[in-house]
């Protein structure tokens, strides 16, 4: 993945010189804006509805590159509305969404952002990040996550996800193996599989 401002007057030529490398197949603009200042990457809430930012999205389509959206719940309306008037780029959501309201309403919304966006089929979903906002690997916290968003997206639209090194600060690679792994026992050998490999091969064309 490649970094790029899609508002930047240099756009086309960072994206054309990203694209020397082998490896890029996407791009990732942080667009996640919160109440606390301690979550808040972006400089605006709503900055994916910018004219001027959406004509940089157009340019990474048209080079064939997909987009890796990372938003709040409360993002998640337009972000869906974002998707849904590019249909031909392939957005990757990270961290399941990033549910870090655990409350009756924090879980309320996420559902129903989650669902917004699980209606667009141009969206998958990365099941990564998920000790974020809590700092462990917590399989009792993870798991109705997981299961949830699986449910929504569909195994084929879901794909593992371990966000090291970030994770490495209060966890392991084989416990987040092992929590994600658990989390789909439920599934069938083919739906882990596309979870754990065939749909990052393909999405990512590995």
């Amino acid at each position: 993945m490649g970094y790029a401002d899609l508002q930047s007057d240099s756009l086309a030529a960072t994206l054309d010189a990203l694209r020397r490398h082998r490896g890029l197949r996407g791009i990732r603009q942080q667009l996640h804006w919160h109440d606390n200042p301690a979550y808040r990457f972006a400089r605006q809430p709503a900055l994916m509805n910018e004219e001027s930012w959406r004509r940089g999205l157009r340019a990474v389509a048209e080079r064939g590159l997909l987009f890796e959206l990372q938003v709040f719940t409360s993002q998640m309306a337009d972000a869906a509305r974002l998707a849904g008037a590019f249909g031909d780029l392939t957005f990757v959501l990270l961290h399941a969404g990033m549910l870090e309201d655990r409350s009756e309403q924090g879980w309320a919304a996420w559902r129903e952002g989650m669902r917004r966006l699980a209606d667009c089929p141009n969206v998958t979903v990365k099941l990564s990040g998920l000790g974020t906002f809590i700092h462990r690997c917590d399989a009792d916290a993870w798991v109705p996550v997981i299961r949830e968003t699986v449910a929504m997206f569909g195994a084929g639209r879901c794909l593992f996800g371990s966000n090291f090194p970030i994770e490495k600060l209060w966890t392991g690679y084989g416990s987040i193996v092992d929590a994600v792994a658990g989390a789909l026992d439920d599934c069938t050998p083919e739906q882990r599989d596309a979870i754990f490999y065939a749909n990052a091969v393909r999405i990512y064309r590995l």
